[in-house]
């Protein structure tokens, strides 16, 4: 088909050409009658003549329609002039002209039949599978196996060893006490053999972004020495069915392999979304091999996954059985002491002149990806001034273009954070004093850490209330008007009373309506107005030290409350 159209390209070249010269010929022929001199000075006294002009050593005359012509040297040009109009013209060739177009358009067709013959054109075999692969369905088979090794495994799934430890990750006390121990177990397996202990399957983190989840997986890998996996929940997106699980299953083939190794899944909501609703084959398919691979029919001995997730609601239920994430672990935001620490595994090696404590305070609500963006700028913005040490003008500055810009969430004011320190003392204190099993309580984005319970009475039930409602009425005691941060419990509260009333028959009448749930509600806020209007101290106290510390447990407020009230 090329060679074709080559031959046509070549036929119309010289087509071209050939049309190009017959046609400057029949322009450019001189179709004047030549005439003798003695002829031209009779047809010039016979005043038949309109013009005369003389042109390349010819006179030339016009009679009617026609053209005569003599030789200029031969001819009296005086005496012609006194009877006829002469005009002189340039010397011009016509045949010279077409001289010069044939000349350029044949040095054209040289250009050409030289592109064209330089020009490479693959061999007829490789033409020929091109032309019919262009005819051909795309073959996923192809695709596939350009990807595999020569054991059929996915080349682009491969092991790091880490270099991270838990030493050069700062604020997450209770993470590594969590993981101690499967890092030991990942240590010194026959220690644990002895007892027929078996590994954790699954690890799954749960907390909001820049935390430290991706970080902490490392550290896990580092500390015990073992080799690493990494794949993000999108990754295993795949267009054709199947594709996906079987990156799935030489993923863990792998990591089988390398055992004991750890297997770390980024953003597994991705690739673990319940099933059902709208239905997705490929990613069903997905999810189904990674539950068999984690604990199915083969075992993957040696082999620990973790999961890092800030969305576990919408997380499968199979997924999160025992046998699979056997931990989870809630990875807060750091409190107070936690960031300092932070900053100064992020200061390391840098030149600076900074309070960190006074930096911890500026910096409520920030995560640890949020500080050590916040120490970076601030070098960046010193080497900018030129100037040998990171200062405190060059973190406050830093700050505000880390808050203004993506983490504007993380910003909480000192007038805020007491709003916030006093709402949540509040629900600390009547969550004690009603003797509700709680872990912890703290300033920023979190309520109470409650245990939950199966089988609740009305009490219960109605003390829940009064803890959600607690928030909102020690603001309205301390600052006379409520605010927005109490949407949530206001919510849960209305759910609760609403429950009570229709649901549980706890109202006043056995069939309840909301009638029931507003009374409910009224009676639990005038009672905790009561209560918090008879301690103010405590609730001063516990403020005090929740805007210290941000982050309180039970034995702490016991203990505050111990000083206070007895």
């Amino acid at each position: 088909m090329a060679r074709s159209k080559g031959r046509n390209l070549l036929i119309g070249i010289v087509t071209l050409l050939f049309a190009v010269f017959l046609m400057s010929y029949v322009l450019y022929k001189d179709r004047a009658k030549l005439v003798s001199a003695e002829e031209m000075v009779n047809l010039v006294e016979q005043n038949q003549a309109s013009y005369a002009y003389l042109e390349g050593g010819y006179l030339y005359l016009k009679i009617n329609d026609s053209f005569y012509k003599a030789p200029q040297i031969s001819l009296p040009i005086r005496e012609l002039t006194m009877r006829v109009p002469l005009e002189i013209r340039p010397e011009y060739d016509g045949y010279s002209l077409l001289f010069d177009v044939v000349i350029v358009l044949f040095f054209i067709f040289i250009g050409i039949a030289f592109y064209r013959f330089f020009k490479k054109e693959p061999p007829i075999k490789e033409r020929h599978y091109t032309e019919s692969k262009k005819h051909q369905p795309f073959n996923r088979e192809i695709l596939t196996r350009s990807y595999e090794d020569r054991e059929g495994l996915d080349m682009r799934i491969s092991q790091t060893m880490c270099d991270v430890t838990f030493a050069d990750v700062a604020g997450i006390k209770e993470v590594k006490e969590e993981l101690e121990e499967i890092i030991d177990f990942l240590k010194n397996p026959q220690k644990y053999h002895q007892f027929g202990t078996k590994l954790p399957k699954g690890v799954l983190l749960m907390g909001p972004p820049g935390v430290g989840k991706t970080l902490i997986a490392k550290a896990m890998a580092g500390e015990a020495g073992i080799p690493f996996f990494y794949q993000s929940g999108s990754s295993f997106a795949q267009i054709y069915v199947g594709m996906g699980a079987k990156r799935v299953q030489d993923l863990f083939r792998r990591a089988k392999m390398a055992a004991p190794s750890i297997i770390f899944i980024d953003e597994i909501d991705a690739v673990g979304k319940a099933r059902g609703g709208g239905r997705n084959d490929e990613r069903e398919a997905t999810l189904n091999q990674l539950l068999t691979e984690m604990d199915g029919f083969e075992d993957s001995k040696g082999v620990i996954v973790v999961g890092a997730t800030n969305k576990i609601d919408v997380l499968d239920e199979a997924l999160l059985r025992s046998g699979r994430f056997d931990r989870r672990i809630y990875v807060e935001l750091p409190d107070f002491y936690e960031r300092v620490k932070i900053l100064e595994v992020h200061l390391k090696n840098k030149r600076y002149e900074l309070d960190l404590e006074e930096i911890s305070r500026l910096s409520v609500g920030f995560s640890g990806a949020a500080l050590a963006s916040l120490v970076n700028e601030a070098a960046l913005r010193a080497i900018k001034r030129k100037s040998p040490k990171i200062t405190m003008e060059d973190v406050l500055a830093s700050k505000d273009k880390v808050v203004l810009g993506k983490r504007k969430q993380l910003s909480v004011s000192d007038e805020e954070k007491k709003i916030l320190a006093t709402y949540q003392a509040a629900k600390a204190l009547a969550a004690y004093w009603m003797e509700m099993e709680f872990e912890k309580i703290s300033l920023i984005n979190e309520g109470i850490k409650e245990f939950d319970k199966e089988l609740l009475s009305r009490s219960e039930i109605f003390n829940k209330i009064k803890i959600l409602l607690s928030g909102i009425t020690a603001l309205e005691i301390n600052y006379g008007e409520s605010y927005s941060n109490c949407e949530e419990d206001l919510n849960k509260a209305k759910v609760l009373a609403l429950e009570m009333a229709e649901k549980y028959g706890m109202g006043d009448k056995i069939i309840g309506d909301s009638y029931d749930a507003l009374q409910i509600l009224g009676n639990a806020k005038n009672e905790m107005k009561e209560f918090f209007e008879s301690s103010k101290v405590a609730l001063k106290s516990i403020e005090e030290r929740l805007l210290e510390q941000e982050r309180l447990s039970k034995e702490e407020i016991r203990n505050i409350l111990k000083k206070v009230m007895f």
